[in-house]
């Protein structure tokens, strides 16, 4: 075994001398090194980016292991010690750090944030701490909207700057408490907030109160772009046909994400969620607290976590991308396992660690699934699809989500329906009616009067309307060139012709044709522009993923 690839197993023999009680009955965890490094097959490579796989239970290592390369240039393997970037999986541990505050009557969760943040406008509602934690607060995701004013992520950006570009925006995306919408905002204002309230940067709160006293001595919120990180792998993205390029970003802002960890120490916070030595019950259960929205109803977000199921079996988990880091942390809490796959190459499969999970726990989802087919009321089943009454062709067509301001295309094959999912068009299956599944994920669509209804499981992640289709001739691209300024983002974006065809240009953003999607609506590649106008029909200006552009005049 090559030493650079370090493993660490705990062999069935090992496991049950630990377990004797279990002696009797099948173990549900298998660890099978050959069936769950063929997962990673195609990252295990000394000319390629990889991964690093920890898997878990009871607060031990039962497996790890390291896949490919954490710096080209060096050939440094990537090893179980290796330090990635998480990206969003740091959010628990921002979450966490904001709870340990309001159980020790720093602050209430239920605070209006504008007590310690004054810089945010009065939205004419109060928006809580809560809210930001929950993702339930309708504020804008400062991410985009930095990349949006022209930032690059390489260039350097800090809490100034994203809390300035925060501060700008007129209004939010809907009335606090009544609808879930992912927004890394919420996570940079909570961080902000540790630090106001204690007078120490996230990072060192986190570090004081969290990663110490667990014996995480390495893991760390990053907070400075150009300190050094032995250890840490370099991220990279696809370059060309089979090669890589560095894909960094230098952007300061903490809490949405920054925390660098490695495999051996995710074990401590995994183990921490039975044990709960940092924090007690209160702070666990906290965590894994369903958000509450106006409505009555609850979303499918802790703080910080998502809570949902995996063939059939609960699951609780997070994922992180930023710059070319890929990472996911995966917890059965039923079964005390957790799956950790930390990865530095961009077209890393968001899968990973589920493929994992079909190996070590294929025993307890077998188990699970028929039980859990038993109470769908459509079950995915491996017999054929039910034949559809009628022709398929009556939904096949164009839809608009205008909450998340997208565009939707259900196409037609024979009698066949198709979804663009991943990057490929993917045959949705009839169950029966008007609604359909993809067979493989949790995705359902159902459709009536004109509209398709989007879900995932038992979520509805979307209501589309059925549009109409538009086509633009050559000529008539020419009226939409101009310059228009977003008062917002402090910045100009262009609109101009190229081969007779009309391009959107914006610094940061690039340059990108505009395809007629609708009557007055483009798709392009950042997202969907529509196009506003007075009441003569004259163009004023366009919307793009709900920000406000007007027409200058020349």
């Amino acid at each position: 075994m090559h030493a650079s690839l370090r493993r660490t197993v705990i062999g069935l023999v090992g496991f049950m001398a630990a377990l004797p009680a279990l002696a009797a009955t099948p173990l549900p965890v298998r660890i099978n090194p050959a069936r769950i490094d063929a997962v990673f097959k195609d990252y295990n490579s000394p000319s390629n980016p990889g991964c690093a796989l920890g898997i878990y239970q009871d607060g031990r290592i039962l497996y790890s292991r390291g896949y490919g390369m954490a710096d080209l240039n060096q050939a440094t393997p990537i090893t179980p010690t290796t330090l990635f970037d998480v990206g969003s999986v740091s959010k628990q541990f921002t979450a966490a750090s904001v709870v340990l505050l309001a159980h020790e009557g720093k602050l209430a969760l239920t605070d209006d944030i504008r007590k310690y943040l004054p810089e945010i406008p009065d939205y004419g509602t109060p928006i809580t701490l809560d809210h930001l934690l929950h993702h339930t607060s309708g504020l804008r995701d400062y991410n985009q909207l930095l990349f949006f004013k022209g930032y690059h992520y390489e260039d350097v950006t800090d809490d100034d700057d994203a809390l300035e570009v925060i501060a700008r925006q007129r209004g939010l995306r809907f009335r606090p408490g009544t609808r879930f919408e992912y927004s890394n905002t919420g996570y940079f204002l909570a961080a902000l907030i540790v630090k106001r309230v204690t007078g120490k940067p996230l990072s060192e709160f986190a570090k004081e109160r969290l990663f110490q006293p667990l014996g995480m001595t390495r893991s760390h919120f990053r907070d400075d772009h150009t300190a050094i990180l032995p250890g840490r792998a370099t991220a990279y993205a696809p370059s060309g046909k089979e090669g890589y390029q560095l894909d960094m970003s230098n952007w300061n802002q903490l809490g949405d994400g920054q925390v660098q960890t490695n495999v051996t120490e995710l074990v401590k916070w995994e183990e921490n969620f039975y044990s709960a030595r940092v924090g007690g019950r209160a702070l666990i259960d906290a965590l894994q607290e369903r958000g509450a929205l106006d409505t009555g109803g609850s979303t499918s977000y802790g703080r910080g976590l998502f809570l949902d199921s995996y063939r059939g079996v609960q699951r609780i988990h997070h994922s992180g991308g930023w710059a070319g880091y890929r990472a996911l942390l995966l917890r059965f809490p039923a079964q005390r396992v957790s799956i950790a796959v930390l990865c530095n190459r961009g077209d890393a499969r968001p899968d990973l660690a589920e493929n994992v999970a079909d190996v070590v726990l294929g025993d307890v989802f077998r188990a699970a699934e028929p039980r859990q087919e038993a109470k769908a009321p459509a079950p995915v089943t491996s017999s054929a699809p039910e034949t559809p009454t009628g022709d398929v062709g009556r939904y096949a067509g164009l839809y608009y989500d205008e909450v998340a301001q997208r565009t939707v295309p259900i196409l037609q094959q024979s009698n066949q329906l198709l979804f663009r999912y991943r990057g490929s068009n993917r045959p949705l299956r009839s169950v029966g009616g008007e609604r359909f599944e993809m067979e493989g994920t949790p995705l359902r669509f159902a459709f009536a009067d004109g509209q398709l209804t989007l879900s995932r499981g038992e979520e509805t992640v979307g209501v589309l309307k059925r549009v109409q289709p538009a086509t633009l001739a050559d000529g008539d691209w020419k009226p939409l060139v101009g310059t228009y300024y977003s008062p917002e983002l402090e910045t100009t974006w262009r609109i101009e012709l190229k081969d007779g065809k009309a391009v959107l240009k914006g610094r940061a953003v690039g340059t990108h044709p505009l395809e007629p999607a609708f009557a007055d609506a483009f798709t392009t590649a950042p997202g969907l522009l529509r196009l506003t106008r007075d009441g003569a029909g004259r163009l004023t200006g366009f919307v793009f993923s709900d920000l406000q552009f007007e027409r200058k005049e020349p």
